[in-house]
């Protein structure tokens, strides 16, 4: 009975995490034939059946999407608690964490992850990116470059489906791409004024995972058009942005080899001394919080990078006592993430003969022209900057009465606005870690995580420098009401946590060889932001899916070579 028990429990791959990379490892590798179990600690989501709020309008929530107080009880504050979006609001006592220093960790924890929730902006890396720690210092040098994985963003881009420009850019390589959401007249002024005072500076289409122009392999994934909506983080009921949700876990489920269990905590990675390898998963049942066990030839974990990191220190050994592949002791350090601080907003007095109508998913993108071919500032890496414009309907609302009435039934268009915001690569320092607490654990009997990140000097120094160059820029460009500011936001404001299991050459140095295997574990591998060296100032999840795809074939040919 126990062994009957013990081959219903076992798989050839297990996958940890069902989000953006979670669902394509699980793709590619039952596409290959492998029965895969994804494990997902939230609960299930199913694509259109579990969005219960897509395509409401405003006045069909009874208070318009404000939660009233006694919803909100028990349910961690932040961006989900509206109506429209409180189904992915996470209970306080779900995972509670040590904040050793303040840092914001977003969590997306149900099958579909933060692939439900992320804002679908997928510029590609270059070479300078990937060269940053090599040519700095900082980090370590990247085990690959953007050759190595150019073929499988172009395999990624073509089934997710990417609008977007073409732009001929060296720092920003183009991607294969569906027509772009047009820009509006004053972000293309914008464009007009960077291209005449700089020269080096472009304004360009932000490129998003959103289809303008679905093709044939799309039809058959059974999604269709962005509509424009507006209503993205609810769930899409057209599948017009992707998702795993959406896409990828479908695609593997109607391989019959994929099975999903939902609800699963993954408490750890087991370990056979014997055998020199991974051999299975151990979780934590979130109703009745009985533990279980399930076995596989290799394993991926794409939990999300806190989390990643979490679950590989807590798989302890005899052979590995600081945690599954952790014998340089680096695990849980060098955290990075995304500096978001800088925030810009001004308007403009002109084209007054245009407006903008309608909604579209589209935003304009500054990328990186800071220290991009030689270094030339007091500070290392650099920044891209997202832009937005428009021209909105709005009522003077000084007055009462009668008067106050009138004018807010007959708005009246303002001035263009165009809004800027952010986006710097920090440099990976070994101060900046997590680690799991050695006395506190969570309902589950899971160590709490404890997170000590911090902002260093160098990203005082870049967003100083962007409040300067933003500033400029919109002076240059003929805009008034000039505000650029320093938020003071805490690290993790940017949902882009990157590092802590990072790919390198050398095993004293790093956890994870160029194919994203631990070194000492090779039949686990790690294809999420916990993978990566160095953060870039692009948002990663396109990276993250192209890592994925390239590792889970990978994996794949070591298996049937009999290497793993």
């Amino acid at each position: 009975m126990l062994q009957n028990s013990k081959e219903k429990r076992t798989y050839d791959a297990i996958v940890i995490g069902s989000g953006a990379s979670g669902g394509w490892a699980a793709k590619e590798l039952t596409e290959k034939g492998l029965k895969t179990l994804v494990l997902e600690r939230g609960r299930m989501v199913r694509h259109v059946e579990d969005y219960p709020t897509a395509s409401k309008a405003p006045w069909e929530f009874e208070f318009r999407g404000t939660v009233p107080i006694e919803k909100r009880s028990g349910l961690g504050g932040g961006r989900w608690l509206r109506e429209e979006t409180l189904h992915w609001a996470m209970a306080d006592d779900e995972q509670p964490i040590i904040e050793e220093k303040p840092f914001r960790w977003f969590r997306g924890y149900h099958v579909g992850g933060k692939s439900l929730l992320w804002a679908r902006a997928t510029q590609r890396w270059s070479d300078y990116d990937f060269e940053g720690p090599a040519r700095d210092g900082f980090a370590v040098d990247w085990p690959i470059r953007y050759k190595d994985l150019e073929p499988w963003l172009d395999y990624v881009e073509t089934f997710a489906g990417i609008a977007g420009s073409r732009d001929g850019l060296p720092e920003l390589p183009d991607s294969i791409v569906q027509p772009g959401f047009e820009l509006s007249c004053i972000e293309n002024h914008y464009k007009e004024q960077l291209k005449k005072n700089y020269g080096n500076r472009h304004l360009i289409q932000g490129r998003c995972a959103h289809l303008t122009d679905p093709q044939e392999i799309h039809r058959q994934q059974g999604r269709y058009k962005c509509q424009n909506q507006g209503m993205c983080n609810r769930g899409c009921v057209y599948g017009g942005y992707f998702s795993a949700n959406a896409s990828t876990l479908p695609w593997a489920e109607k391989t019959g080899n994929l099975t999903i269990r939902p609800d699963a905590v993954v408490e750890s990675i087991l370990y056979d001394e014997s055998k020199g390898r991974a051999v299975g998963v151990r979780i934590i049942d979130r109703h009745s919080k009985e533990a279980m066990e399930f076995y596989a030839k290799i394993i991926f974990v794409n939990a999300s990078t806190i989390a990643s990191n979490a679950i590989l220190l807590n798989s302890k050994s005899s052979r590995f006592p600081n945690g599954l592949g952790n014998d340089n002791g680096l695990m849980g350090k060098f955290l990075a993430c995304h500096n978001y601080r800088g925030k810009g907003n001004a308007t403009f007095e002109g084209y007054f003969d245009k407006a903008t109508a309608g909604r579209h998913a589209g935003h304009a993108y500054v990328p990186r022209f800071r220290n991009v071919f030689k270094q030339e500032t007091d500070f290392l890496r650099g920044y891209s900057i997202g832009m937005s414009g428009g021209r909105g309907l709005g009522s003077d609302t000084s007055m009462i009465g009668h008067e106050l009435r009138d004018n807010l039934l007959n708005q009246k268009y303002g001035n263009w606005h165009l809004a800027a915001w952010m986006q710097g690569e920090t440099v990976p320092i070994e101060s900046n870690h997590m680690r799991l607490s050695t006395d506190q654990t969570d309902k589950y009997g899971i160590p709490k995580i404890i997170l000590s990140v911090e902002w260093k000097d160098n990203d005082d120094k870049m967003t100083a420098d962007f409040i300067e160059q933003q500033t400029e820029m919109y002076e240059k460009a003929g805009f008034t009401n000039i505000k650029v500011e320093d938020s003071h936001a805490a690290p993790g404001s940017d949902i882009h946590e990157m590092g802590g299991v990072r790919m390198g050459k050398d095993p004293k140095t790093s956890l994870l060889n160029k194919w994203n295997q631990l070194h000492s574990c090779k039949n686990v591998f790690v294809t999420d932001g916990a993978s990566f060296t160095s953060t870039s100032t692009q948002n990663p999840t396109l990276m993250f899916m192209a890592i994925t795809a390239r590792a889970a074939n990978h994996a794949v040919e070591e298996l049937n070579k009999r290497n793993l």
